[in-house]
């Protein structure tokens, strides 16, 4: 079934200048934005307040692609809500049989339903959907129906089918991992099924579970990348209070957080260790940690910068289940992107092949294998030593290398490092190369 999009018949060019959606509008002076509403009449800024192609985010936009399941991982207040419900929104805009998961039952009616941001508040008048609340269920005029369950009761969603499903607050689920399997039984109508899980993340099995299947696509969303709909003491408010604490990277930044005694890393030194990139560099490394077989896991690929007695991270471009040659294109671009004096690339698995797959690419600068003869845990240690001492830059917002550095070295953390890892040896490289560990020895 093909689910396609309407505008509004009088879109167009509906802002001046080069707006085009509320994130653009909000840098416009108001006296402009508000002559601009004048100009649009009554019927036009009806029609434009339920215009979901204006008023949506670059986190609040369905990924592109063949994907089975979006996982939207927010801070609260990121609009991770708002962009589930939009979603499900677009897809009832044909007869189909739509499901709704959240932790309770109030919480599907209070929130999914009913909420400022729920199926009721995202629809204009002439589509909006009735909710029949003995039956637990959601009809739109056009005939297509979302049906309400709670995670309290996995065996509720047996027998039931659908073509779609949107489960909210999945770690706050009870039965998480059981209520998500007998909702992913259901997803059996139309010709492409699909689910999206939008959730403030917690150190759940069933949220880590979820993460690593196939078929599963994430996007990463902090509460201040909704700032423009948020109250102006909001953040500012929130930050002051909680600013530097683990909860505050859960509920703000939206990371997974481990709550781990003696972690190397913790999110109060990773929030404060953000910043702009210097002018110039002394030195720009790219470094690899290779997966240990072809189609293996992701191949960590991280930049990073010296200026100084300070290190910059600059780019994680970290590539899941690639091809050697996929991974290599990948780092011979990141090195000319970013004119890298060399690349380092991990040997323990497999240095004949690092070795070829490199060389082979012709790369713009020198490469080095490095071979690791201590543990993750004792390489890591004196790199997390100089976040401490606050000598590392992160030139931007890496979530998911930031929830593995405060990971490593726990037996939680399910798959392989390799972020974490091509950031040591980055680190390392950059600003440890006197250390006789990790030994480095030319190509």
């Amino acid at each position: 079934m093909t689910i396609s999009a309407t505008k509004p018949a009088w879109r167009g060019r509906t802002t001046f200048g080069r707006t085009s959606n509320v994130d653009s509008l909000a840098s416009e002076p108001p006296r402009k934005v508000s002559q601009w509403l004048k100009r649009l009449g009554p019927e036009k800024i009806e029609a434009l307040q339920y215009d979901w192609d204006f008023w949506k985010l670059d986190h609040q936009r369905p990924p592109p692609g063949d994907w089975l399941t979006w996982l939207l991982l927010g801070g609260r207040g990121s609009g991770k809500t708002r962009a589930g419900a939009e979603w499900v929104r677009a897809m009832a805009r044909e007869p189909v049989s739509i499901a709704l998961v959240g932790p309770t039952f109030h919480d599907v009616r209070e929130v999914m339903v009913e909420g400022p941001s729920g199926l009721k508040a995202v629809c204009a008048a002439d589509e909006r959907p009735r909710w029949y609340a003995t039956r637990r269920r959601l009809v739109w005029p056009n005939g297509a129906e979302a049906f309400a369950f709670s995670a309290e009761d996995p065996d509720a969603l047996r027998g039931p089918q659908f073509h779609f499903a949107w489960a909210d607050e999945f770690c706050a689920w009870r039965n998480a991992a059981e209520t998500l399997a007998m909702l992913r039984f259901g997803l059996r109508l139309g010709e492409d099924p699909r689910l999206v899980v939008t959730t403030t993340p917690r150190p759940t099995r069933a949220l880590k579970t979820l993460i690593s299947e196939a078929g599963v696509v994430r996007t990463d969303a902090p509460t201040a990348a909704n700032a423009v709909n948020l109250a102006p003491a909001f953040l500012e408010t929130l930050n002051g209070l909680y600013g530097g604490t683990r909860l505050a990277a859960q509920e703000l930044e939206g990371l997974i957080v481990e709550d781990l005694d003696g972690a190397l890393w913790r999110a109060e030194e990773l929030s404060k260790c953000r910043g702009a990139r210097p002018p110039r560099f002394d030195r720009v490394v790219v470094a690899v940690d290779p997966p240990a077989s072809d189609r293996g896991d992701a191949c960590g690929i991280v930049v990073a910068g010296r200026s100084g007695r300070f290190g910059y991270v600059l780019a994680d471009l970290t590539i899941k289940r690639p091809s050697p040659d996929a991974w290599a294109l990948r780092v011979i671009a990141a090195a000319e992107e970013f004119e890298a004096d060399a690349i380092v690339a991990e040997s323990n698995q497999g240095g004949d092949m690092v070795r070829s797959t490199l060389a082979t690419r012709e790369p713009p600068c020198a490469v080095r294998l490095v071979h690791a003869s201590k543990g993750k845990r004792a390489r890591a240690e004196p790199v997390a030593a100089l976040y401490e001492q606050g000598r590392i830059v992160h030139c931007g917002a890496f979530p998911a290398l930031e929830e593995e550095l405060m990971a490593l070295g726990s037996d939680d953390l399910k798959h392989s490092p390799d972020r974490a890892d091509a950031l040591v040896w980055a680190l390392t490289d950059l600003m440890l190369g006197g250390r006789k560990e990790p030994r480095l020895r030319a190509l």
